[in-house]
């Protein structure tokens, strides 16, 4: 069966094939824009998975902006995995503003992770900083809550290696407290506010970062809480709880003495009856052994009744006075 077709398209297909791996319109491109380039390289380029229009194209705004590079340089850098096209407006932008900036630092640049266009550009135009609303205490205890601008210019030499906006702000952050914190009064920031950039901007914040600070303004200063006096406050209810546990501690411990006197007087009571009781079985003694005759006995009882009254007519509300011996002894008789 015959294919009277298939030598034209295996004619075209291989051309299709050789236009792919040797791009001849780009290759006329690029001589007629004055950059050298070899068809073998280009379809090098191909077998590298490069794309050599980006190359070529980069090569050709590079040489009309003056500046002098390799297809090689470019290919190198791409297949590192940097942005061809972006270091190259970011050379011809360091070039024409007079920035001090080589291809090697860069790419250096470039594949630390950084756009390095957008740093040549805030390096010409410099970049303005919000800070955060930063509260800080003066020494009077009144609470001012600052906002500042920082404005920053890129630092082309320490861009690789060099902190980021996070660390700016974290020392202006510092500087404006430090800067209220050393005022003796509230009134004297308000009065002054740029007291506190000129001392801030003097530290030298920028030191290790990738910018350049070139002025701290202070774009707003609000006045917080009173935090001296709320520090006094909780300061006084806490030496109040403080007294107010010790004087119970106190108390319990009185409580607990009149408790234990109690059962002091008690005892000596206790004692008291105890001894009281002795005295039957002594006058019992006495009778048996001789010692305290009938007579004895009734004079005793004779002075008894008389103490007793003596008592109640000098006693007349019925109080108790003292035990009485003969009492007890009554009683058990």
């Amino acid at each position: 069966m015959n294919y009277p077709f298939l030598p034209l398209i295996i004619a075209a297909v291989a051309l299709l094939m050789l236009l792919y791996f040797f791009p001849v319109s780009l290759w006329i491109t690029a001589i007629f824009s004055g950059v050298r380039v070899s068809l073998l390289q280009l379809a090098f380029m191909r077998v590298r998975k490069v794309p050599p229009s980006l190359i070529v194209n980069s090569l050709i705004t590079s040489t009309k902006a003056g500046l002098r590079l390799t297809a090689d340089e470019l290919e190198t850098h791409y297949l590192a995995g940097g942005n061809v096209p972006s270091v190259i407006k970011a050379l011809i932008s360091a070039d024409k503003a007079n920035i001090p900036l080589d291809f090697k630092q860069a790419t250096a640049i470039d594949l630390a992770g950084r756009n390095v266009f957008e740093a040549v550009t805030t390096s010409v135009n410099p970049k303005v900083i919000n800070t955060p609303n930063v509260a800080a205490v003066a020494q009077d205890g009144i609470q001012l809550i600052v906002i500042a601008r920082v404005t920053v210019r890129a630092n082309i030499s320490q861009l690789v290696g060099g902190a980021g906006e996070e660390t700016i702000l974290a020392r202006v952050g510092e500087g404006i407290v430090t800067s209220i914190g050393s005022s003796v009064s509230h009134k004297e920031v308000l009065e002054n506010p740029d007291k506190i950039s000129k001392l801030v901007l003097h530290k030298g914040l920028d030191a290790g970062t990738a910018f350049e600070i070139l002025s701290i303004d202070i774009a707003d200063i609000d006045i917080g809480e009173n935090i001296g006096a709320k520090l006094q406050t909780d300061q006084a209810s806490a030496d109040l709880r403080v007294a107010e546990a010790r004087a119970e501690e106190r108390r319990a411990m009185a409580v607990a003495m009149e408790q234990e006197y109690r059962a002091k007087t008690q005892e000596a009571k206790a004692k008291v009856v105890e001894a009281e009781a002795e005295i039957p079985r002594a006058i019992a003694e006495a009778f048996r052994s001789g010692n305290l005759g009938i007579m004895d006995y009734y004079k005793m009882r004779n002075v008894q009744a008389d103490t007793e009254m003596r008592d109640s007519i000098a006693n007349p509300t019925g109080g108790s006075g003292s035990v009485k011996p003969g009492r007890e002894e009554g009683r058990q008789s």
